[in-house]
């Protein structure tokens, strides 16, 4: 009879762990993904709304006009270099949940390894029994064979 793993109760911690750590992972990667993007469209915002300003300036503003656009400009500004924050520090968790990430399927890898060899081990005690078995079965029909008949 083959015996159960005796750390298969923290293998399984450890897959579940390694799960949880590959979901963080993906959510880490969306969430920079997504601050990433936000970033492109508000650059691409400012872009657009600079021209339009350089246009209207080319026509004539009033003071009030070149004032408001002048405040929007700033205000996209501030926008931008707020998500430049959110973006570095976006990166800088996606790298510490890869690193978890890591470090959870290093610790899975080795008891799973350690399972392997358990069950392999166990796999060859049982072939060794049987054999030992079978050896000795045949070993009884030679000694049966081999002692006289009375009739």
């Amino acid at each position: 009879m083959t015996k159960p793993f005796a750390l298969q109760i923290v293998l399984e911690l450890m897959q579940v762990r390694a799960d949880d750590a590959t979901h963080r992972l993906a959510q880490l990667i969306s969430s920079e993904r997504n601050a990433k993007s936000k970033l492109d469209m508000l650059r691409q915002y400012r872009e657009e709304y600079a021209v339009r300003f350089k246009q209207a300036a080319q026509n004539g503003l009033a003071q009030r006009e070149w004032h408001n656009y002048q405040e929007f400009l700033n205000r996209l500004d501030e926008a931008i270099d707020s998500q430049l924050q959110t973006v570095a520090l976006q990166i800088q968790n996606t790298a510490e949940g890869q690193t978890h990430w890591q470090q959870q399927r290093t610790k899975l890898k080795a008891f799973d390894t350690l399972s392997e060899r358990h069950y392999v081990n166990e796999t060859n005690l049982e072939l060794k029994r049987e054999q030992k078995t079978q050896d000795e079965f045949a070993a009884r029909g030679k000694t049966d064979d081999d002692s006289p008949q009375t009739e």
